[in-house]
């Protein structure tokens, strides 16, 4: 028993020497091996859902005088005759390569080929994403500090007032709503993307453009940071290190913004995460009403006609996407507690 005993403290003086760093990266590569069935298995699920779909691909591209044999041509060439699990292998091996293959709807040659659309639009979308990820985060702990520091008065309840709005309020009111009053009533912004390409337009003369999508992307991960952060700031300020530092005269101040706001934004970094998805999808929405041509608008579309290349190919962008962002938040946490670090 003894020895048991001494070698469970042996194996536990090893485990505390092993750095904390290493621990962190050893989590990072299962999580990175954790998301490989994750991606097949969404790439299955989404291949899977066009072949019970209900109609059929090849009878709808041939359109409405097509006869038996251009069906038939439009099936072999689109691959349809042959078994699923064949297709799904050369979609999944295609895909590992960028090559989701031809759109089924091209409006030209640009939308021939579904990479070309990816790298056309995608930019677009993720620009916006991340200019309200940003912005949702900075609102949201700012709210956030100022209902935890004067809790249970107005600017409390002023953010709360914020956060339920910004949580309870869908887009597809919030858009009509902002092209109501800004665009419309006040023409302070304009009501959708211009005509001219984006190419053309420098990020600045975009920036009016692309004000209210973005505002709007960003309401509602603002709201949910605000509460994360305001219920984070209430808890640390009553900790009792900070009343014995008030007690031994530091500023207030500074143990807001050295002490407490590091706390806060352990749950703000973890938010940022889980919301960015909403954001990719969010953008569909926001996208459609106000033109903007990025790959939400574009999927859109496509789901309308039916176009299950596109499809496939935003949802697996998405999901790594997802992925990526949730393991650079994954790295930035331990950083901000290293108390997370310690238990990696």
């Amino acid at each position: 028993m003894s020895s048991a005993s001494s070698a469970a403290e042996v194996q536990g003086v090893r485990d505390r020497r092993v750095s904390p760093w290493v621990l962190l990266a050893k989590r990072i590569g299962a999580r990175l091996l954790w998301a490989i069935p994750t991606l097949v298995f969404i790439s299955f699920i989404t291949f899977g859902i066009a072949e019970l779909a209900p109609g059929d691909a090849a009878t709808t591209l041939a359109g409405e005088h097509g006869d038996a044999a251009t069906v038939k041509r439009i099936r072999e060439d689109l691959g349809l005759n042959r078994p699923f699990l064949v297709r799904y292998w050369e979609f999944a091996t295609n895909a590992l390569r960028g090559d989701f293959g031809k759109s089924w709807y091209p409006l030209g040659d640009q939308d021939t080929y579904v990479r070309d659309i990816l790298r056309t639009r995608a930019w677009r979308s993720l620009q916006m994403a991340a200019l309200a990820i940003v912005l949702a985060a900075f609102f949201g702990v700012l709210l956030g500090m100022v209902a935890g520091i004067w809790h249970n008065r107005f600017p409390d309840r002023l953010a709360v007032a914020f956060s339920t709005l910004g949580i309870c309020v869908p887009n597809f009111v919030l858009a009509p709503l902002f092209i109501l009053i800004f665009a419309l009533k006040l023409e302070v912004l304009p009501m959708t993307w211009p005509s001219v390409t984006a190419a053309e337009m420098s990020f600045v003369e975009l920036i009016p453009y692309m004000l209210m999508p973005v505002v709007i992307l960003a309401t509602r991960p603002a709201a949910v940071i605000t509460r994360l952060a305001r219920a984070a700031m209430i808890d640390t300020l009553s900790q009792d290190f900070i009343r014995t530092a008030l007690a031994k005269g530091v500023p207030f101040t500074r143990m807001v913004f050295h002490h407490a706001l590091r706390n806060t934004l352990v749950p703000v970094a973890t938010a940022i995460g889980t919301s960015f998805g909403y954001l990719l999808t969010g953008s569909f929405i926001v996208e459609t009403a106000f033109r903007v041509p990025g790959l939400g608008q574009k999927t859109i579309d496509a789901i309308y006609k039916g176009d299950y290349p596109i499809i496939q190919a935003v949802v697996l962008l998405f999901a790594v996407t997802f992925i990526l962002v949730n393991l650079v938040v994954d790295v930035v946490l331990p950083m901000l507690d290293p108390r997370i670090r310690e238990s990696a």
